[in-house]
């Protein structure tokens, strides 16, 4: 009988298949810690250029299996960003960070959202419900959507975000130079913010084609009238590049790591806040 090559229909090479099995697991992970709210935030703050102090935070989604140990983004995010599971992470990064708003009156938060997550019933609902509650939460929420995610569905993005303007909440293009945004596009969204792609950032004071592309960014930015954020600042070089050259915030891990219990961070229980579901 002769032997089944693994290229065969039907066959897979040892390694493929572990990787695999391996994507199953942590996806029924991931599946599992939405579905029991097994979800928090990390806060990194976001440092305007000339206070030296949070203009606002970011709230970035944690998973965590059923020990309590976070499941990197990195093993699952690529895969379900086009998947339903993908929304429902929009949606438990929406419900933290709407709690967090409704705890700290004080806190300007912002949370991101992919495009697809646009009408999604349930989604909509948890943001309806907070605005209900409290109307001041929309002029504190900031929405970031990717720039390659806005550029899939350009018209339904431009409906979305002149609907949620109205209601004072703010948005920012994120990883702004990475994409394909097509300029009329651009002046089209009215985008309150631009976040500039972390890889333009890196070495910016010593590599002088970043130094090139930042300088351009930045003045587009300023010529549509956006504030202006610099992502993945890691050191002083960089920081001292981005402020001479009229960066409006700054964000990394140089001003912060992300952190799940920031000094100001007080919990639903500890407030006596049920969240909206």
């Amino acid at each position: 009988m002769a032997r089944r090559s693994f290229s065969e229909p039907g066959t897979e090479d040892p390694l493929t298949y572990a990787v695999n099995e391996r994507d199953k697991s942590i996806l029924s992970m991931v599946r599992s810690a939405l579905a029991t709210g097994n979800t928090m935030l990390a806060f990194q703050p976001v440092i305007g250029s000339v206070t030296g102090e949070p203009a606002f935070y970011e709230g970035l989604i944690r998973i965590l299996d059923d020990s309590g140990r976070i499941i990197p983004a990195n093993q699952f995010m690529d895969v379900v960003e086009t998947q339903e599971l993908g929304r429902e992470i929009d949606c438990a990064a929406l419900r933290n960070g709407l709690g967090a708003l409704a705890r700290h009156p004080s806190l300007r938060l912002s949370i991101n959202m992919s495009a697809r997550s646009i009408g999604y019933p349930k989604w909509t609902q948890i943001l309806k419900r907070f605005l209900t509650r409290d109307e001041t939460i929309g002029e504190r929420l900031i929405l970031e959507i990717t720039e390659s995610s806005a550029m899939q569905v350009p018209e339904l993005v431009k409906t979305f975000m002149a609907d949620l303007q109205d209601k004072g909440i703010t948005f920012a293009l994120d990883d702004f130079g990475a994409g394909q945004t097509s300029f009329r596009y651009l002046k089209e969204f009215y985008f309150d913010i631009i976040k500039i792609d972390g890889h333009f950032v890196h070495d910016c004071d010593s590599d002088p084609d970043n130094q090139c592309i930042l300088n351009a960014l930045i003045t587009i930015g300023q010529q549509f009238d956006m504030f202006t954020v610099a992502e993945r600042v890691e050191t002083r070089g960089e920081a001292q590049f981005l402020v001479d050259a009229g960066i409006d915030c700054m964000q990394g891990y140089y001003y912060g790591a992300p952190e799940v219990r920031p000094s100001w961070f007080l919990p639903a229980k500890a407030a006596g806040i049920r969240q909206a579901g």
